[in-house]
């Protein structure tokens, strides 16, 4: 855990969709459909309202987020980041714009606390260490221009990504 200005940025080893806070973000698609991985557990566990909010916000471009409620989870809002397109293919720009764009969402709901997976790890195929970076070094840049946010959760689901967030946060 560090600190930078007001906002804690934290790490958490487990369920996204166990953490009680005000938006988890949903690594997407840009169709916003969401069937495996992180997208298909905030389905399971919050409902499919949460699905067919997204889908009639969609297709949204490649990078961008939008935000819907978060049916039966234990947060008000699902911010979907669009990491990557049909192809299930992404990128560091895909990551860095869809980070970046989850943050603003939350701006501009006036949230305090999110929580993010590790975007494009899982059926994106990115490597974790590349994905912490990129997603760390975002948000440290987001909360320096000032933010609402309070606390920020990476929530990791396996240990080697956690271990690769780990050593990335230590390097901030």
């Amino acid at each position: 855990m560090i600190k930078i200005k007001n906002t804690t940025l934290q790490l958490f080893r487990g369920d996204i969709t166990t953490l009680k806070v005000d938006a988890i973000v949903n690594a997407a698609n840009n169709e916003l459909w969401m069937g495996g991985g992180v997208a298909g557990a905030i389905k399971r566990r919050g409902g499919q309202v949460i699905e067919d909010e997204a889908v009639a916000k969609g297709p949204i471009p490649i990078g961008e987020a939008v935000a819907t409620s978060a049916g039966k989870l234990d947060a008000r809002y699902v911010i979907h980041a669009a990491g990557m397109g049909m192809d299930f293919r992404t990128d560091e720009k895909k990551i860095r714009d869809s980070t970046k764009n989850s943050l603003l969402r939350a701006e501009e709901l006036g949230i305090k606390s999110i929580a993010f997976p590790a975007i494009g790890t899982g059926v994106g195929g990115f490597p974790a260490d590349e994905a912490a970076r990129i997603m760390l070094l975002v948000t440290r840049e987001h909360i320096k221009k000032g933010t609402s946010l309070e606390k920020v959760i990476f929530a990791l689901y396996d240990g080697e990504t956690y271990r690769a967030f780990e050593r990335k946060l230590k390097e901030l």
